[in-house]
């Protein structure tokens, strides 16, 4: 009898031995791409191709682009309602891995409604003003500028509205050029970017 539950006993020890060393085993392994994605898609969409005009499509976005917008999130340096609490629970690393992650996903195209006048006005204060570093008409961005192709157009225009109230720091190259703009001629920009597929 004391054979039988001494061989119990060292069997169940060993079930939970090996189930810790599975789950701590597990547990060390870190996040992979797809895991940290997921976790991004309600809001962002899968794959980053937003569904919902309030928040942007981060496919397409350049890694550099998206590392820095996570550690000002972070931070707190830049403005969010869910973002900074969201970004705190990641490491440097984690911001590395989603930024390979979406910057290899493609460009998510909009269905928008855009007033084509101010779509053409827009295209022509781009290559003037902004083509230097939102490259490729907006489907590209210089180092950590953002990619604008595509997006949403209330997203553009909140995250706009941040900026000339001084809430988000405007980058001193996009301040030069955007100061000397009319508030229509910001609007005919967002209408231009929002339109490029």
């Amino acid at each position: 009898m004391k054979q039988k539950r001494w061989s119990r006993t060292l069997g169940a020890g060993m079930l939970i031995a090996g189930a810790w060393m599975m789950s701590a085993g597990a547990s060390a392994a870190p996040p992979n791409a797809a895991m940290l994605a997921n976790a991004c898609a309600g809001c962002h969409g899968t794959g980053g191709g937003s569904a919902g005009p309030a928040m942007p499509s981060l496919a397409g976005q350049s890694k550099e682009a998206i590392v820095v917008a996570m550690k000002k999130f972070k931070s707190g340096e830049r403005p969010s309602s869910i973002m900074g609490r969201l970004a705190k629970g990641y490491s440097d690393a984690d911001f590395a891995t989603m930024g390979d992650f979406f910057s290899k996903q493609k460009l998510h195209p909009t269905q928008q409604t855009l007033d084509a006048a101010r779509v053409a006005r827009g295209a022509a204060l781009q290559e003037a003003n902004c083509s230097r570093c939102h490259l490729e008409d907006g489907r590209e961005g210089k180092d950590d500028t953002p990619a604008m192709a595509s997006q949403w157009l209330p997203y553009m225009q909140m995250q706009m509205a941040l900026y000339l109230s001084d809430k988000r720091k405007m980058p001193e190259k996009m301040a030069e050029k955007v100061k000397p703009l009319s508030v229509d001629d910001l609007e005919a920009l967002l209408h231009f970017y929002a339109s490029v597929k």
